[in-house]
């Protein structure tokens, strides 16, 4: 189902719990949401469709493939930098700090864990979304 954008700063503000088996609806939901905004996003956080889970999708730019990642956690981190980032959830554009490359541990949508290496603009992504999944908003 697409979802509505929450737009909602104080809700989007608060940390999202894990994720567990029983949100995969959700992460069905993110998908078709993305899809619809694809001409304007490439990544979510389940708190922009109104729930708060530590749920991410976004489009992996090695692949082309759009991702989902239950219960990310960046725990490694190299190359910062400055940049801007826009947001569905919030207007204007905003400077933010990233990392050029990421190591993030997850669970795919079977909840196998993961840990992978992710650069550029798609570990930028990532970053953005998990910030979200904390309740940092840019």
């Amino acid at each position: 189902m697409i979802r509505p954008i929450m737009k909602d700063s104080l809700f989007l503000a608060k940390k999202s719990v894990d994720a567990t088996k029983e949100d995969l609806p959700v992460a069905i939901d993110l998908m078709q949401t993305l899809a619809a905004h694809a001409d304007e996003c490439v990544g979510m956080a389940a708190n922009m469709i109104g729930v708060s889970k530590r749920i991410i999708i976004f489009h992996d730019e090695a692949d082309g493939m759009n991702k989902v990642m239950f219960n990310p956690v960046i725990v490694q981190k190299s190359g910062e930098y400055e940049t801007e980032e826009g947001c569905l959830s919030l207007p204007g554009v905003r400077s933010t700090k990233r990392y050029k490359m990421i190591t993030v541990e997850y669970q795919d949508m079977s909840f196998v864990k993961h840990k992978d290496i992710f650069t550029g603009f798609t570990a930028q992504i990532i970053q953005h979304e998990i910030d979200m999944t904390n309740g940092i908003l840019i």
